[in-house]
């Protein structure tokens, strides 16, 4: 719609250009168009921020939902490690005493068996001089001097 004004010889009445309505119905949609293009580009870029934002608190909560695992296992461990160490104490202590309870036990089964056979021996030395004397008739004869 480029017209060229023409100088109008002197007197001349010139009309004004008219106004196409449908060329400014066409010229404001262009402008809709624009403006949609852009807003929608502007709701692109809106996403991708939103996007990133939503992707980075995830990668936040992971990263504090790991760190609470390894604090949480390494708390773990130590108190594993510490109920071993108690139950080796505990399970050393109990070695000991059932050391110290078999010695005693022992003790006095060889001091048993011991005085046992003392007496069995003091027993049977008796009961030999016994028979010896009445196989001798007590004669003085003793089994040691002969």
């Amino acid at each position: 719609m480029n017209q060229k004004k023409q100088a109008a010889p002197a007197g001349e009445v010139v009309p004004e250009p008219v106004k196409d309505p449908l060329a400014d119905l066409l010229s404001q949609a262009q402008n809709a168009y624009t403006a949609y293009m852009q807003a929608q580009k502007e709701v692109a870029k809106g996403y991708k921020q939103r996007q990133g934002q939503t992707e980075e608190a995830y990668k936040e909560a992971e990263q504090k939902a790991n760190n609470a695992c390894n604090v949480a296992i390494e708390k773990a461990l130590r108190a594993r490690q510490q109920a071993e160490q108690q139950a080796e104490e505990l399970y050393n202590k109990a070695r000991e005493k059932a050391n110290e309870v078999y010695e005693v036990a022992e003790r006095q089964a060889l001091d048993a068996r011991n005085e046992a056979i003392e007496q069995a021996w003091k027993a049977s030395k008796g009961k030999t001089e016994t028979d010896w004397k009445v196989f001798q008739g007590e004669q003085g004869i003793h089994p040691a001097t002969t």
